[in-house]
């Protein structure tokens, strides 16, 4: 799955696909770029997972960011609690993953798509935020 969070609007957003590569970051970047008005810079904060490291070694993305007012910003190596969308995870797996046994990636995947629109509907949730809040310790 590729996610990101929006600080500003407290939504999450998620794709899953098959394999995540650098095709499909950059896919998935393009996606959020059309969230937001083109004059309107993004930053898209980032963990070292090796697809995301592309500026360094694929200049698709870098050069995209470039011409489409976004910029990148990496979290620390073991850092990822500084990432936000962590605890969102963390509240993912507690609502929709956690004590299920999915017999296809497919069911899974539906799973996480459905938990994504009621988490976006359900934002100020008591549970959701007593969740995120325990995550967000850091």
């Amino acid at each position: 799955m590729l996610a990101a969070y929006d600080l500003g609007t407290d939504k999450l957003y998620g794709h899953i696909k098959p394999k995540k590569n650098r095709t499909r970051f950059l896919e998935f970047c393009r996606y959020l770029r059309s969230l937001y008005p083109p004059k309107i810079r993004i930053a898209i904060v980032c963990d070292n997972f090796s697809p995301h490291l592309t500026t360094k070694k694929d200049s698709r993305v870098g050069d995209w960011a470039a011409a489409n007012n976004v910029e990148f910003a990496y979290t620390p190596t073991n850092s990822s609690w500084m990432n936000r969308i962590e605890a969102q995870f963390t509240a993912l797996r507690y609502f929709a993953l956690d004590g299920t046994n999915h017999a296809s990636h497919k069911q899974q995947g539906s799973m996480i798509r459905r938990y994504i629109i009621w988490r976006n509907k359900h934002a100020t949730d008591e549970r959701l935020r007593q969740v995120v809040n325990r995550a967000n310790v850091a």
